[in-house]
């Protein structure tokens, strides 16, 4: 257990630099669209004006609890905003931390799902195909499930859905190969 545990650590951390390649590095600007300046800074502007009253949040613009805010929606355009009132740094170094806890507690949770069917699926490739086959429904679901629901465009999604992807896959595959029981122990 605890070599399982240990190993769930391990990929939860290998999960971590993933994810810093695809997000922390100039890769990341495959994933959204570009403005200028002049239109970035108005929005920018806009933004303040309109949020900063209800704060930092997401927000569906327009509202469509009422009547006139489903009929300006039908009409578009539409926008969901991630929003936070106070900015914070490009690399803000609080969060790079939260998400190596939350990649290694990831990782342990990988981790454990693989232990209780270790004893019982002994060999690399049937584990390894459990491993990629999980992180390949959650991700098809929670990430690639955006664009269909939401109509919100493809790029952003495919590149999150490739990330995440990739990071759960390799950390289930550090655990499945090297750090769960071997054939015949119990």
């Amino acid at each position: 257990m605890a070599k399982t545990l240990f190993g769930g650590l391990l990929g939860g951390f290998a999960m971590y630099l993933i994810g810093f390649l695809f997000w922390g590095t100039p890769l990341n600007l495959l994933a959204f669209n570009h403005m200028e300046d002049g239109p970035s800074t108005a929005l920018q502007a806009s933004l303040a004006q309109t949020l900063t009253e209800t704060g930092t949040g997401t927000y569906v613009v327009p509202a469509m609890g009422t009547a006139a805010g489903a009929v300006l929606y039908g009409k578009g355009p539409v926008a969901v905003v991630h929003f936070n009132s106070g900015g914070f740094p490009a690399m803000d170094t609080n969060s790079l931390v939260q998400g190596l806890i939350l990649a290694l507690f990831t990782g342990v949770l990988i981790a454990l799902a693989l232990g209780t069917v270790g004893a019982r699926v002994t060999d690399f490739a049937s584990r390894a195909r459990l491993a990629v086959l999980f992180a390949l429904a959650g991700t098809v679901w929670t990430e690639l499930g955006q664009p269909i629901f939401n109509h919100y465009g493809w790029v952003y999604w495919v590149y999150l859905f490739i990330s995440d992807f990739v990071a759960l896959s390799v950390a289930g595959l550090i655990v499945a190969r090297w750090f769960l029981p071997k054939a015949g122990l119990r």
